[in-house]
């Protein structure tokens, strides 16, 4: 039985790709092994790991809460003994940067959800800075070190391909959600979720438009990093971090969905607000013009009365925001579970491993 080392952490979106798309893979008769890094998951999240295959957790930090190199160290040796004693056929990293240090045998997939090179480039329009360059440099090695990568957009490729040289093959396969698909009726609120002191998040830009909206704005999730970082949220409604499915309850209802992001490489909360059947007005960046044109409005994301402009242009447009809504339900049905399986399936195929089976 072929069997793939998966590496993931318990604090971010991450955690949620991993599973979903190793049960999914899981049920196409692959065994998956996690691999854990970061602060350890909840007994509730071991648990859920533990019904789809093996967890192991690891000592060191994940690269963006790591105070220097050095910290991260103990990554590659580690992972590399874990895929021998696990049997691994094939390693997904899911941090391009632990593949910096690893000496296996086996094919290896660097997964790019984000990075810090690209990031930089599009919310400050420069490179990384010089005391966080070690982080950008761990990731470009750990991605030529890969076999191949995998990215969530054609827009995270270009960008990636713009501030790293001699990248590995790398395929693009979209992001799938599990969110229920058809919300409520639609309520007069705008809802907005994002970890908000994330300056390529734009809380700012939202909250400034949310001082004249004819619709209240609901901006859900943390304010205050774990580097220290604030958002400072003075119009909106800020009801900090929820539990997911609070959150897809105010999405469900929520009469409009707006992300102002500067920077996503897809924008999970985009395709679970698409999946509700709710108008999504977006931020005009080449990722979401890439998944959601034609599906979606658009504003410029760096122009306060623009986005309030769209909101009440749409607040007072049910027609207009019942067809978005349903434009957007259709377009969510390409982001399927099963056409990323099959996608990552087809990537694992190219490099000697079938499902069901060992690598050539």
């Amino acid at each position: 039985m072929t069997r793939v080392l998966m590496t993931l952490d318990a604090v971010g979106g991450v955690w949620r790709y991993a599973l979903d798309l190793a049960q999914g893979l899981r049920a196409e008769g692959l065994e998956i092994a996690f691999a854990g890094l970061g602060p350890a998951p909840s007994p509730a999240q071991a648990e859920a790991a533990r019904r789809i295959g093996t967890l192991d957790w690891g000592e060191a930090p994940l690269d963006w809460l790591a105070k220097g190199p050095e910290a991260l160290a103990p990554v590659g040796p580690w992972l590399s003994a874990l895929a021998e004693r696990r049997g691994a056929d094939l390693v997904h990293l899911n941090y391009p940067s632990q593949g910096a240090e690893l000496e296996v045998a086996m094919p290896v997939v660097a997964a790019s959800h984000s990075c810090l090179a690209t990031w930089f480039a599009a919310v400050r329009g420069s490179a990384v800075p010089d005391d966080m360059a070690w982080q950008a440099e761990l990731t470009g090695a750990g991605l030529r070190a890969a076999d191949a990568a995998l990215v969530p957009s054609a827009a995270h490729a270009k960008a990636m391909g713009a501030v790293y040289e001699g990248l590995p093959r790398i395929a693009v396969v979209h992001n799938a959600s599990l969110a229920p698909e058809g919300g409520g009726t639609g309520e007069d609120y705008v809802f907005a979720a994002a970890r908000w002191w994330d300056a390529g998040k734009n809380a700012a830009v939202l909250d400034a438009a949310a001082e004249d909206s004819l619709w209240p704005v609901t901006m859900a999730g943390a304010t205050e990093g774990p580097d220290g970082s604030h958002a400072a949220i003075h119009y909106a409604g800020a009801p900090g971090p929820l539990e997911h499915g609070q959150a897809m309850g105010l999405l469900r209802q929520a009469g409009l969905f707006v992300s102002p992001s500067l920077y996503e490489p897809f924008g999970l909360a985009a395709l679970e607000a698409a999946r509700a059947q709710r108008p999504l007005l977006l931020a005009d960046i080449p990722t979401y013009r890439e998944l959601w044109d034609g599906a979606a409005a658009f504003f410029d994301p760096v122009d306060p009365p623009a986005l309030r402009g769209a909101i009440n242009a749409l607040a007072a447009d049910a027609p207009r925001r019942a067809a978005l809504g349903r434009a957007a339900r259709e377009r969510a049905r390409r982001y399927s579970l099963q056409a990323q399986v099959a996608a990552v399936l087809d990537l694992y195929r190219t490099l000697g491993v079938r499902a069901g089976q060992a690598a050539a």
